[in-house]
């Protein structure tokens, strides 16, 4: 059923949807709206048989959840920016203990000094943290995403993050065909807990491992994270068959398959890409792009397979690794590096930090750039940067661009 809604609270009917048992949750922009929602369901019966906890911080809403999911209850929060690096601890925590924990991350850039915009450098500095990291698109995807969250956490016992850009998506209204609960409640089973405390049976999870072990429980972590290659796409697939519409999966290629040059992006900017690589089609040039769905665990086999037809590849990113270069493309190139070191020219592109807009017009000078060879592969690039700025503050440009 499509509804106008605020991304924030399309998120919120799909997660009650989903009929968590327990909530907790502390509110930080631009998060705010979606657990604000929530309470208001909970307070008004509409969201039945659900504990709402309102907690002192960040960190004490993923302690919550963790007893909660423990206990054998279906457990959801949400966060951004500052606030997951509040977490930090316990994110660690909640996959180390195998425990499928939903949380929604509002991607927001981290201070100091204070941003509070859009950005993927939350999100991307917990890239290790041993969640699965999926990244919406567009609202429509945030919504689906989230339902496809919980089979995916639950059926493997691992927590899972939805990223979705923090005010480009979360206060963005527009329309989102929302599931009908009786759909959802008959794509996502009951949750049967692999591991609870319980009085009447004790046991103990979370207890001291020394050196003889702890190498095992790390693979054990790993390997479960590798499993979750292989569900998404069959929950992708199952979702598709439930409810009409593709969405999810592990990468959202578009117009690659003969494609020469392809930008590769995560979250919102795809749809100012697409639309970028449409108007280059129509003269001529062989472009297409590649949307990250998935973005941990990392589908090397799928962004090979969709990037082989591509001579050059751009990656676009929202966050990088200060002194080392982009984030996302190392993993692009690690899934490129062939056993003769030929691939494509891969080109790093940082862009929209802090919020800033990332336009058609940037873009396709950007394109326009690599595809003239005015750019150096080997360099980091920073889209729309302030070369005057740089100058006022003592600090020359050092690239190409």
């Amino acid at each position: 059923m499509f509804e106008q809604l605020e991304g924030s609270k399309a998120v919120a009917k799909a997660v009650a949807r989903c009929r968590p048992d327990v909530i907790a949750a502390y509110p930080i922009s631009p998060q705010t709206h979606i657990v604000e929602a929530l309470s208001d369901f909970v307070r008004n019966g509409e969201l039945e048989g659900c504990e709402y906890l309102m907690v002192e911080s960040e960190f004490g809403a993923m302690s919550a959840c963790i007893g909660a999911s423990g206990v054998g209850a279906r457990t959801y929060t949400a966060t951004a920016s500052q606030g997951l690096l509040f977490m930090a601890e316990a994110l660690f925590n909640a996959s180390g203990l195998g425990l499928p924990i939903v949380m929604t991350v509002a991607n927001r850039a981290i201070g100091a000094p204070i941003n509070i915009w859009n950005d993927h450098s939350d999100s991307m500095s917990q890239r290790d943290a041993g969640w699965v990291q999926l990244f919406a698109a567009s609202n429509q995807e945030a919504v689906d995403l989230h339902v496809q969250a919980f089979v995916l956490a639950e059926r493997l016992s691992l927590p899972v993050m939805v990223c979705m850009d923090g005010f480009v998506l979360t206060h963005a209204v527009e329309d989102v065909d929302l599931p009908e609960q009786e759909q959802v409640d008959a794509f996502l089973p009951t949750f049967v807990p692999r591991q609870v405390l319980d009085p009447a049976d004790p046991i103990t999870i979370g207890s001291m491992v020394g050196p003889e072990a702890f190498t095992e429980v790390r693979y054990l972590m790993h390997d479960q994270q590798l499993a979750a290659l292989e569900e998404l796409p069959k929950i992708s697939a199952d979702f598709e068959s439930a409810f009409g519409r593709s969405s999810g999966g592990l990468v959202r290629p578009y117009r690659t398959e003969d494609a020469d040059v392809i930008v590769v992006a995560l979250g919102s900017v795809l749809g100012g890409v697409n639309e970028v690589v449409d108007a280059l089609r129509d003269e001529g040039v062989a472009a297409g792009s590649l949307g990250i769905s998935c973005f941990r665990p990392w589908p090397a086999d799928a962004v090979r397979e969709a990037l082989a037809s591509a001579r050059t590849v751009v990656v676009v990113e929202r966050a990088f690794a200060p002194g080392v270069g982009g984030i996302v493309g190392q993993d692009v190139r690690l899934a490129l590096r062939s056993a003769h070191g030929q691939g494509p020219e891969v080109y790093d592109v940082v862009a929209g930090l802090g919020g800033r807009p990332v336009t058609r017009v940037s873009l396709r000078r950007l394109l326009d750039d690599v595809l003239a060879g005015r750019l150096d592969q080997h360099e980091l690039h920073f889209l729309d940067l302030d070369h005057d700025l740089l100058e006022r503050a003592g600090t020359p440009w050092r690239g190409t661009t």
